[in-house]
């Protein structure tokens, strides 16, 4: 039990530093991220949305007691990173390990937590 809890609670860690690096990013680094967008196709006004998402997202997983947000905030997550790690390889811009980690950090979160709920 006390393994379980250490994998969970190491996974989503390292998966709320990521997402709170890359919102970060959104706010403080915004012309390198417009960039990005751009490169990637993605339109600019979803920039600082994506960024709040992801932090309503995290007070969602660590915060929040109900399964149907926290199954939500999971869900916002998983789409978010796939639809990343492809824009990334439909590209080819080789930026699409970043997205990869966090979705592996993402779904180890997901099935640890459903082991020690």
């Amino acid at each position: 039990m006390k393994k379980n809890q250490i994998i969970y609670y190491v996974s989503t860690g390292l998966l709320t530093l990521l997402m709170l690096f890359s919102s970060g990013m959104y706010f403080f680094n915004y012309e390198k991220v417009v960039e990005a967008f751009q490169a990637l196709g993605f339109p600019i006004y979803i920039i600082y949305p994506l960024a709040v998402a992801k932090i309503s997202g995290l007070i969602a997983l660590w915060f929040i007691n109900n399964k149907s947000i926290k199954e939500w905030a999971y869900a916002g997550f998983f789409f978010n990173l796939v639809l990343a790690f492809f824009a990334h390889v439909m590209v080819g811009d080789g930026e699409q390990m970043g997205a990869l980690i966090g979705f592996v950090l993402l779904v180890v979160s997901y099935f640890f937590r459903k082991k020690i709920a």
